[in-house]
């Protein structure tokens, strides 16, 4: 990169609680935090899924009329985002000194209003709430985050799968270098729903999934904790070796050859889903955690957990420098360095 990409802040809301060092604090102790039954009934047959929820309990957040109908998932980027950007720039951004861009990414997107909407649609069409529709789109949280900041920047949402996030940096670095931002934050969430739950059942039984938000800031100059690389991700192509692609994402990495090194990667504790990644790294000796064990499978939060945790690291003094390492369901695998220059 020409200029270099600095993260200057990060946030969290997650199966730990409301704040990424909750998060930090509970993916270090390494012990996976409490499931629980998500009921449905489905023509009198009980069916059950699992998840890992967010604490009911919420520290005092951005204030904003957007966020009083808003679903989960824009309450949890608006969090997340907060936490990263912190008062002093929360005020430069609603007085206009700072120009703060917004990539959101997500996998499901707001499936708790979406499923609201269309049964009422089903049960009675003439009364179905209006209001809810503009709460089912997918680019509803990022839309919530300008509005509640005051931000005019540029804005986007990126759908894909539990790798996406780290194309979300991408694309905030190049803002940054070209000049179209000040600042940029880049969020990835998503929100508990039985559709999802039970979907990711089909993969494995074993599978528990999460909800919440993880967020970065990045700025341009200076120094502190930066992204060092971000190759280009590798495409799931028809035909193409789950590990033949994770493989090729990790010889694409330039990895620092002194200091010590942490793998923040994406394992779930499912075999059959980490076997790509356990190959690609089989030979990787320095130190190594797995979020998603942790707090849940998040999909489209997953990779924006580990972002998160990685930063928390190297500015902890856990590592000199992290690896972040993800592989999705159906798109890609991606990965990226931070540290300290």
């Amino acid at each position: 990169m020409s200029v270099p990409v600095i993260i200057r802040g990060a946030g969290a809301v997650s199966s730990a609680g409301w704040s990424g060092d909750a998060l930090a604090r509970a993916v270090a102790a390494g012990t996976p935090l409490p499931a629980e039954d998500m009921v449905r009934d489905d023509a009198g047959m009980r069916v059950v899924s699992h998840v890992r929820r967010v604490p009911a309990s919420a520290p005092a957040g951005p204030k904003s009329a957007r966020l009083r109908r808003a679903s989960s998932i824009s309450k949890y980027a608006a969090a997340a985002a907060a936490e990263a950007l912190g008062p002093e720039r929360i005020a430069r951004v609603a007085d206009g000194s700072l120009r703060v861009g917004v990539v959101c990414t997500l996998m499901n997107g707001c499936v708790n209003y979406t499923n609201r909407f269309f049964g009422e649609v089903l049960a009675d069409p003439s009364v179905a709430s209006p209001i809810l529709f503009p709460e089912t789109v997918f680019n509803a949280p990022s839309s919530h985050l300008s509005a509640t900041f005051g931000s005019t920047a540029p804005n986007d949402t990126l759908i894909g799968d539990g790798a996406e996030y780290i194309t979300g940096l991408e694309v905030a670095a190049e803002w940054i270098v070209r000049g179209e931002v000040d600042g940029c934050l880049v969020i990835g969430c998503e929100e508990a729903d039985w559709l999802c739950s039970e979907a990711a059942a089909f993969y494995s039984k074993k599978y528990v999934t999460s909800e919440g938000a993880g967020a970065l800031y990045l700025e341009g100059g200076g120094e502190g904790v930066a992204l060092l690389q971000i190759p280009d991700p590798v495409p799931l192509a028809a035909g193409m070796p789950r590990s033949n692609a994770m493989t090729k994402l990790r010889e694409s990495l330039e990895i620092p050859s002194s200091g010590r090194g942490m793998l923040v990667d994406g394992r779930t504790g499912i075999a059959c889903y980490d076997r790509a990644e356990e190959a690609a790294w089989r030979d990787w000796a320095g130190a190594r955690c797995s979020p998603r064990e942790i707090l849940g499978e998040g999909m489209g939060a997953s990779a924006a957990w580990q972002a998160v945790f990685a930063w928390h690291a190297v500015c902890g003094g856990m590592a000199d420098y992290a690896i972040i390492s993800a592989i999705g369901g159906s798109k890609e695998a991606a990965g990226a360095v931070i540290g300290r220059i």
